[in-house]
């Protein structure tokens, strides 16, 4: 597990992104962003989550990193609140279950 990296973050689209692969060593399942849209759904009228892999290649390295993607109402949403919830759902989801990398 990476230890600089942080496991959610406000990204520069208002979105929030959370390094689920970093740090969970897998891909996140269908159940656990269920999960997720629950909790968030306390919180929001609606809410969309895109689960995505990226790729980064250079000409010295090659990454692919999973990435989950909430998708946030420009200045109508509590980013600060909703990013804790990423935070604390992607912390116990790696608890639960993560891969060794």
């Amino acid at each position: 597990m990476q230890d600089s990296a942080p496991i959610a973050l406000l990204d520069d689209d208002g979105d929030i992104r959370v390094n689920f692969g970093v740090f969970a060593g897998r891909e996140v399942t269908q159940a656990e962003i269920d999960e997720l849209a629950h909790t968030l759904l306390e919180e929001l009228e609606s809410v969309t989550i895109v689960a995505e892999r990226r790729t980064i290649v250079d000409r010295e390295t090659e990454a692919s990193v999973h990435q989950i993607r909430i998708e946030l109402v420009e200045g109508g949403d509590d980013a600060g609140r909703l990013l804790l919830v990423a935070e604390r759902w992607a912390q116990a989801c790696v608890a639960e279950r993560h891969a060794e990398i």
